[in-house]
């Protein structure tokens, strides 16, 4: 079965680094195939990763809802929107050794898009039955799940950085996942950032305020700085790091 896994934090906490570093994670221990998708409207996930995107399923939702009213439609004759719809998709799949990854973008167009939107959630429900597990940045907002337009999540990781602001952001994200009534089987607390690894009293005292379930906590670590300076794929820091010992101790007490 698949396994979803959704990612979801404020900006500027190193939610999309720390999604990263899941889904290599998984790949290395051979626990794929895995679908990596980007869900944040400000769309970062590859470069984390370290790969090229040409075309998001934005630009292919606004593209086809175009088509509707264009006086020459792109669409072949002999191709149903659905037909045309998966064609396209293959094109977004960005197809890696280990995962693939699909951007999911943001429509800038106006007018309705309900019926596009519901054929991009019967290929996606189509496309995440080959994978194992499928890992979801996502934005504080959670648009693409609260729409349906993603399948049903599984695990629900709330990272936020070493701050009160922080912990107060993801409170707000778990009460909005309850009101959503998504009920995923988990809903834990991942605190980035924290200097030598450590919590002080009062960020503990936010925590047990909002109620958060923490699951760990990974280091401030001067080398995932030092990697985006560079232009390089900050999923890729060594094995031996701090952020990545840490990373693999939380996703052994998740069991995933």
């Amino acid at each position: 079965m698949t396994n979803t896994i959704a990612v979801a934090g404020k900006g500027g906490t190193g939610k999309t680094t720390t999604c990263g570093l899941i889904i290599d994670y998984l790949c290395k221990q051979k626990k794929g195939p895995v679908l990596a998708v980007d869900a944040d409207a400000n769309s970062n996930l590859n470069e984390v990763l370290g790969v090229e995107v040409e075309t998001t399923l934005g630009d292919i939702r606004e593209e086809i809802a175009k088509a509707e009213m264009a006086a020459k439609n792109p669409i072949p004759p002999t191709m149903s929107k659905q037909d045309y719809m998966e064609m396209k998709m293959a094109d977004a799949l960005v197809e890696e050794d280990d995962y693939d990854l699909l951007v999911m973008g943001r429509t800038q167009g106006s007018g309705c898009y309900c019926f596009v939107n519901g054929l991009l959630t019967t290929q996606l429900s189509r496309l995440s039955s080959n994978y194992r597990y499928i890992v979801v940045d996502n934005e504080a907002g959670m648009e693409h799940i609260s729409r349906g337009t993603l399948p049903h999540m599984d695990t629900i990781l709330l990272v936020s950085d070493c701050s009160r602001r922080g912990i107060q952001a993801v409170g707000r994200i778990a009460q909005l996942v309850k009101d959503l009534n998504l009920k995923p089987k988990a809903m834990k607390l991942i605190v980035n950032r924290a200097p030598g690894g450590q919590l002080n009293d009062g960020i503990r005292e936010e925590i047990a305020l909002q109620n958060l379930d923490l699951v760990g906590v990974i280091p401030q670590d001067d080398l995932i700085y030092e990697y985006d300076c560079a232009g390089k794929p900050t999923s890729q820091i060594p094995e031996d790091s701090p952020v990545k010992t840490a990373l693999r101790e939380i996703m052994g007490k998740l069991e995933l």
